[in-house]
Parts: C-alpha cells; structure tokens; sequence
C-alpha cells in the first residue's frame, strides 16, 4: 500500500521528488538536530492522487491521524484542546520553490472554545484572539475561496473604531470583534458557519492546498518558470510556535548571503509581535535583521550560528524562515535561496574561494538565463536626476514605464506595446500577471522577503519596495510624494539597485557587465566603441569573467554569431565568438539596393539580367570584404539569397492601383501594365514556401553564381594582403540532393575560375541549410554532398509544425500557452519530441554517411539556454547566435558538458526510441 504520510524525522533534503522541497528540507534540518517544531509531510503522490480523482486517497485520513496523535503525544497536548490547544500549520510545499503561488493557514485548531484556552495557557487575551481573527481570515481566503478585501476591511474597522494605524495596536477586545466580523463573512459568504471540529478544520485546509496547485496564479508562474504542471505539491502540518506573543516574540526571514547582490553580511527583516505570513506578505514594514541583536541577542547569536550551519552544509545561500517565542529561537523552514543574477555569480565565486564547490559545481549553480539579465541597462550616472523617494532595492536594473496602479491595467498597456511599471502598496500572488507585464514594480510596503521582492528577483524584474513615502491610492489611482503628484499614465523611473524613485524618464546606458564583457574580449576598446571608465562592479565582472573562462575550457560546442555587417561581426568577435554561423545575404539588399535585385528577377532579356547582376557584383564583393576581413582566421558561413520572393518585387496591390488609375484617366501607364503583368506571374499565395531559396537560385539564373563569385573574390583579395579569409558557402532550403548538387557544381566551377583568375587557392566549403522536414529524413543522401549542414530550426519549425509564425503568435499561440498545451512557445526553445527528433536523426545519418561533416545550428534556438543541452547532447559542433547572445551560450555550452555527460542520441535512437530520448 502506498505510504502518504511521513514524519519529519524521517527523510532528508534529498527526497524532495516526494516531500516537496519545504518538507525536504524540515526533515533535513531535524536530521541536523536543529529546533524545528515536529509535525509530518503528506506527500506530493497523495496531491497527484487527490488532484487525479477529486478526493482524497482512501488512506489518507488513517495515516493522518496516525501521525497526528504521534505529534500530540510530543507536544503533550491535542488538537484543539478546549483547555491546552495543540494548534498547527497547513504549508504547501512543492519540489521547486513557488513562493506565494499556494496556500498557507496557520493556528487550525481554534474554534470559540479553544481560544479561550489558548488565552489562559498564555495568560496573553490579545495573543490568543490575534490568532484566532488570522485563521479565520486564511480559512475564509484559502479553504472557502472568499474575497480577502471582506477581512481585510474588517480589520481596518477595527482599525478605525479604536484610533488606531497599526494592528498591533489593536487590543484583545478589538481583535474579539474582528473575530466575530469576520465569522459572520464566512457565514455569510459560504452559506455555512466557520467549522469548531478541529479534525474538519485540518482535513479541509490539506484538501485546499492540495487544489491550490490547479490556481491560476500557480498555473501561471509554472508557465513562467518552466515548472512541470503533473509534479503537485506536498502538504508540510507542523506544530505552530507563535511570535505574535507581544515584544519578546516575533518572525523573520533571513538570508545567509544578500540575495539581491550576492554580498557576504547579515541579511533578513523582523517583525515584532508577528507571525511569518505578516514578513511576507508585506502588510508592515519591517526591521532590519541586526535590529534583533538589542532586542534578543541570544536569539540572534543562535540563528548566525544556524546560519552558518546551515549555508556550509548546503553548500550555497540559504533563505531561512524562523520564529521566536518568548525567546525561544525556532527554525520554520530553509531552502537553497532564489536570487538575483549578479548574486549568483558573486556567491559562485565566492563559494569556490571558501572552499565549498569546484568551479564545475560554481559553474552549474549559475545559468545561461542569468547571465542574460546580466545585460540589463542601468542609469546613465551623469545624468541629473534626483529622487522623489526612496525604498528597499529588491531586485536590481534599471526601469522606465507609465505607472500603473493594478495588474489588468498593465498587462493590457504591455499588449498595446508601451512600457510599463507597476504600482501597488504591497503585491499579492494574483498581481502575477501584471508583474510579468511591467518592466518594474514598486511598492509602498514590504522588505526584500515580500511578495514583490521574491517574485520580482525570480523573474528577473526590476522591484522597489517599502518606499514608505509613497501613499498609493489604487482606487483614484495616484501616489503622491510630499508635494508631488503622480497620476496613472505618467511616466517614472526606478533603480532597482538603490531603491530610487524618479519622476519622468531617466536616461539609460548599457549593463556594466555587457561593457565589461566586450572590453575584456577585446583587450582595449574597439575602433565603434568609446574607452570605458573603471567599473565599479569590478568583483562581479570579475566572477563572469571567470567562470565564463571555465566554460570556454569545458564545452565542446563551438560558439558562432548570426552577423550580416561588419559592424556585428567585431561586436560578435569581442563577446567571444568563434567565427560567423550565420551570414544572412538578403539581408545586404535593403534600400536602394532592392531595386537592383528586382531587376535582376524581372529581366527580359540575358542581356539585361547580365547588366544587372554586373552592377551588383562590386557592391556585393565589398560586404564580404569587410566581413571576412572583421573575422579573419575564423569561418564565416554565407548563406546565398533566402528571401521570400515578394520581398524583392514591387507591391501588387500598389502597382493594380496605379495601372488602374491610369488607365480611368484615359492615359494608360504602358510600363506599369507590363510590369504588373510579370508580377502576377510571379505572385504566390504563400511566399514562405514559394520561390525563395536554392529554387530562386536555380530558377534566375546567374543569380546565386553571382554571390559565390564576390565570395571568391573577396577571399582571393584578402589572401593576397596577407589575411587569411575562411568563407563558407549556405544553399538555403534544400529539400533534395539534386537541388545542392545543381548549385554545389556551379559553384565549384566559379570559385576554381576566380581561383584561376586571381592566381590564388581557394579552399571554400559548400554546405546547406537543413531546415525542411524532408531534407532531415533524407540527410544521409543530402550529407553525400555537402561539406556542412546548419540547422534552420525557425523555418524548421515552421514548417515541422504548420505554422506561419507571423501569424500564430498573435493569435492563437497566448490561449495555447494559457491551457498549458505549450509550456513555451516552440519558437522560443526547441521542440524537443518533434523538430529535435528530426534534427537528431539528420545529425547522425549525416555524420554516418559524411564522416567529418561539420553539423551547427543558427536558427534563435542557438541562443537559447533551454536548448543548447540538447545541442549538446546530440553532439553538434556549433551553435550559433546573436552576437549579443555569444556569452550567454559560451557559459550554457560549458554548463551543458558538466551537468549531464550522459549518453548521446544516435541515429538508432532517434528513429526508433521515441519522442522520450530523442
């Protein structure tokens, strides 16, 4: 039978598949011998199992129980007990760590009765009600699904009728009525009174933490977070400890190193006279940690030793959650904590320094997505600019937005394509959608433990917090400053590392470490670039830099740029890049020189063709000098024209219109009837898959002869002034051999004529695309005559999938991501089942039939760090990307060999072992 129950004694942080990663981590520090009040795990199978059949297993109630009594006979007292109540806490706890995405209800236990006994044990009348108005408000929220605004009015009531601004002003008779508001909202909402039977109590809040993992909110930062939705969530019911016991009690959050920065210290918020829900949620604003060291310095002696036991022994920044009753210190959770990108980096390199980790564990404890956020702009420090106020730096960057005051208001302004920043006293997990929306968030309350500060940090959104000045007034939505007024729509500025507030738009320049990373590639500053001063941010540049060097010694995966200019071929050169992967011809023809292509397609006659493509020649020749020339030594991978046809053709419509005109005139455009005519003939209902490619080399000719001579030429000019040019020639959309070996003959012809002509030797490789289903399932026929292939995956998904991407991301792609049939847009990371299985299985047969085959990929993916683990697993020699995106996977290509050697994919597994290995 299966087991769904388990003691915190029982376990370690290991089992985190099963006990989720909060009860994985309670049975890991009581295994440690620290002060964790006792309680047991209800699994994440026995969530799986509710979630599936829409109650609870059979056994559940059983083992429950079972586990409960054991608990009572521990803590000397019962569940609910009218004269010494046991009471506890229902917490979700998943595998990976959603904060504020599930469900909480702390105190079950308390009913009419048993509060009363609570307050004579204690002696403590304010205590015991204080808890009792809490589950009352988080049984209404959580388990019965009322609107929390109903209980929160009540308290402000209360608020309002004793003169009172804080809670914890409020007396044991104010918090008796808030009690008796707030059982009336419940049974006026639920159509049932608040349940007294303990039991019922603790069965219903495990039930709704259980369906707390289907919400939307959850639903969403899964989505966002890349979270498997079939994982479910344990259920952690813990004997409560109550720092809501007057002034020698209270609850904190700490961190062992500062999450937003990555700097050694003592990093935390307390509140006094609270429990843990009150630091998280931000409903007041908080101490600094080392203000616990006047007011309890034996506590705050244990819980730095805590601190350092518990980071030595994870080996990496813990977030700890604690309680203090009447100066007794009790620790309420840990967990490996989340942080931002440059604290990453720093506490890798930190940790490899102390001794804790070797640089192949520094480097799997940071990823390709965080060096990315790394690139985040900041301020311009000459700019003048002063704030208007001034809170907590929660999650650094620098952001500029309309303000908007609730979540609905930015996610629509994000769709219209403006910036926006979010303003809210505090966020609560159904702001979610805005906080995705918004470039940054500010809130009036809460410290770098809210809600907005963990969210924001994990997304990587720049977030101020507990700006105290700021009076939010959501419902006429405006803040005010002092004497300033900020009404929604206006435009603000936030730093999200000092925590300042500006009023209009602040001037940015580029990351620190983007500058620093393109300096350090180059050794001094590039010929396009100005000289940069000293940074200050020297240590963290200092840790990218290093580990990005391990990385480069790690990976096996070469790292190429997509570059069209020369411009981005130096830029691609400093951030590291191996060589071109990707050198997009059509690109070179925009402007005045579309014309000239287009009379290069519409010649009538062999003569005119000719003149034409003689005129483009020489413009064609220089481009290729100066790129081969910014990337000499290193290959340079030229794919020939891909355009769709219609790109390089006048408008249809617009050239029907003018015959039209003309001819209602009475004076007929004779030059625009024959143009439109031959237009026409060449007008496709989908250009996509019409004439583009190695067709429209084959079908105009002289057309791609033309680009492989002025590749030829370049080349040969180059080597005789003593460079060493390394070009590569692409035929784009190959679907069959023979379409390669028509061009692939031509082409040798050409480049041995230039060859011959110029007196040097020209060695240029001749490849192509593989981004046609049918050119992947026939890649051991293709491979027999190409030098290399490149994987296109964008047209491969395209056209693996059936979609039109200029069409589906605006359309049905959001609903398709909402319900989950994507977890992420295949655009944006490989389809693993279905493009990567192809481009597996062409890979292998390729190398199978042309040992030596150099085999990259240049379509997004190859930036991605989603998607570069498969690359390398199925053992390509390269990716290739934006040159922006080269030291992002540069590191995720050295992250991929040291995480998961495994075994590579073979041509037999992807034909035959399923979309699960290939």
């Amino acid at each position: 039978m299966t087991e769904y129950v388990y003691d915190f004694s029982h376990g370690d942080k290991d089992a985190k598949d099963l006990l989720g990663g909060k009860g994985a981590n309670l049975a890991e520090m009581t295994r440690l011998g620290l002060p964790v009040p006792p309680g047991f795990t209800i699994t994440t199978q026995a969530c799986r199992d509710f979630l599936r059949e829409g109650r609870p297993p059979e056994s559940l109630a059983d083992e429950i129980s079972a586990h409960l009594a054991d608990l009572e006979s521990a803590r000397g007292k019962k569940l609910g007990d009218a004269q010494d109540p046991l009471l506890v806490s229902v917490r979700s706890g998943a595998k990976f760590s959603m904060p504020g995405m599930m469900e909480t209800i702390l105190n079950i236990g308390l009913n009419d009765e048993s509060v009363e006994g609570l307050a004579r044990v204690f002696n403590n009348d304010r205590f015991a009600w204080d808890s009792y108005r809490r589950l009352l408000s988080m049984f209404g929220k959580t388990v019965l699904g009322l609107s929390g605004d109903a209980f929160e009015g009540a308290l402000e009531d209360a608020k309002r009728a004793a003169g009172v601004e804080k809670d914890v002003d409020l007396n044991a008779d104010d918090l008796r009525a808030v009690a008796a508001a707030s059982k009336r909202i419940i049974e006026e909402g639920s159509g049932r009174p608040f349940p007294q039977d303990p039991r019922e109590q603790l069965a219903m809040s495990v039930e709704a933490v259980f369906g707390s993992w289907n919400t939307e909110r959850a639903a969403i930062y899964r989505r966002q977070e890349r979270i498997p939705e079939d994982l479910g969530t344990a259920v952690n019911v813990q004997a409560m400890v109550f720092g809501n016991l007057g002034e020698g009690s209270g609850t904190g959050v700490c961190f062992t190193r500062d999450p937003a920065t990555g700097h050694q210290g003592v990093y935390g918020d307390y509140l006094v006279d609270a429990q843990g829900e009150d630091v998280v949620a931000g409903i007041r604003n908080t101490l600094p940690l080392a203000d616990l060291e006047s007011l309890d310095k034996a506590s705050y002696d244990r819980l730095l030793e805590i601190m350092s036991t518990l980071e030595r022994h994870y080996k990496d920044l813990c977030d700890i959650e604690f309680t203090v009753e009447k100066g007794k210190l009790w620790m309420l959770q840990t967990r490996v904590g989340k942080r931002t990108a440059a604290a990453a980096f720093r506490i890798a390199g930190q940790l490899v320094d102390e001794g804790l980790c070797d640089l192949d564990e520094a480097l799997r404890r940071v990823t390709g997505a965080q060096l990315d956020k790394l690139m985040f702009p900041q301020f311009d420090p000459n700019a003048t600019r002063s704030p208007i106020a001034v809170g907590m730096a929660a999650s650094p960057g620098a952001a500029v937005g309309q303000a908007a005051f609730d979540s609905a208001t930015a996610v629509e302004w994000a769709k219209e394509g403006r910036d926006v920043i979010l303003v809210r006293r505090e966020t609560n997990p159904d702001d979610l959608g805005g906080m995705v929306a918004a470039r940054g968030i500010v809130t009036s309350r809460g410290g770098k433990t809210s809600h907005a500060a963990v969210v924001a940090r994990g997304m990587g959104r720049t977030c101020v917090v507990g700006v105290e000045a700021l009076r939010v007034d959501p419902k006429h939505k405006v803040f005010t400053v002092g004497g300033t007024t900020v009404d929604e729509g206006d435009v603000i500025s936030i730093d999200g590392s000092t925590g300042e507030v500006f009023v209009g738009q602040v001037p940015v320049v580029p990351s620190i470490v983007d500058q620093g990373l393109t300096g350090a590639q180059a050794g001094e500053p590039a010929a396009d670039q100005p000289a940069q001063p000293d940074l200050p941010d020297q240590d963290l540049l200092d840790a990218v830099l290093r580990l990005l060097a391990h990385a480069d010694a790690r990976r096996r995966l070469g790292v190429r740029a997509n570059a069209d200019t020369a411009a981005d071929a130096r830029r691609a050169r400093r951030n590291g890049a191996e060589g071109i992967g990707l050198c997009r011809t059509e690109h070179m023809f925009l402007g005045e020189r579309r014309k000239r292509v287009e009379r290069v397609i519409l010649a009538r006659s062999d003569e005119a063709r000719a003149q034409a493509l003689e005129a483009l020649l020489p413009l064609q020749r220089q481009d290729f000098v100066e790129i081969l020339e910014a990337m000499d030594g290193l290959p340079v991978t030229i794919r020939l024209l891909d355009p769709p046809l219609h790109e390089f053709l006048p408008d249809l419509t617009t050239l029907s219109v003018r015959v039209a005109v003309a001819e209602a005139s009475g004076e007929p455009d004779e030059e625009a009837t024959i143009l439109l005519r031959e237009v026409s003939q060449l007008h496709e209902q989908n250009p996509m898959l019409g004439m583009r490619g190695v067709r429209l080399g084959i079908v105009v000719p002289g057309l791609f002869i033309l680009q492989v001579r002025a590749v030829a030429e370049a080349a040969a000019q180059l080597r005789k002034a003593g460079h060493d040019p390394r070009p590569e020639i692409m035929v784009p959309l190959v679907a069959t051999v023979q379409e390669l070996e028509v061009i692939r003959q031509e082409a040798q012809r050409v480049i041995a004529e230039v060859a011959h002509e110029s007196g040097v030797e020209l060695a240029v490789p001749i490849g192509t695309m593989i981004e046609l289903p049918r050119a992947a399932m026939t890649a051991a026929q293709i491979a027999k005559s190409a030098d290399f292939f490149s994987f296109g995956t964008n047209d491969m998904t395209q056209t693996a999938w059936g979609f039109s991407r200029d069409d589906v991301e605006a359309t049905f792609f959001p609903q398709y991501l909402d319900q989950g049939i994507f977890a992420v847009s295949p655009f944006e990371s490989i389809d693993v089942d279905g493009v990567g299985r192809l481009i597996s299985i062409a890979a292998w047969e390729g190398k199978e039939n042309h040992p030596g085959l150099m085999i990259g990929v240049c379509g997004e993916h190859g930036g991605d760090p989603a998607s570069i683990p498969f690359f390398e697993e199925i053992l390509l020699d390269y990716v290739s990307c934006s040159p922006f995106r080269v030291p992002v996977a540069r590191l995720e290509a050295g992250r991929a060999a040291v995480m998961n050697p495994g075994t590579p994919i073979t041509a037999g597994d992807a034909a035959s072992a399923g979309p699960e290995r290939a």
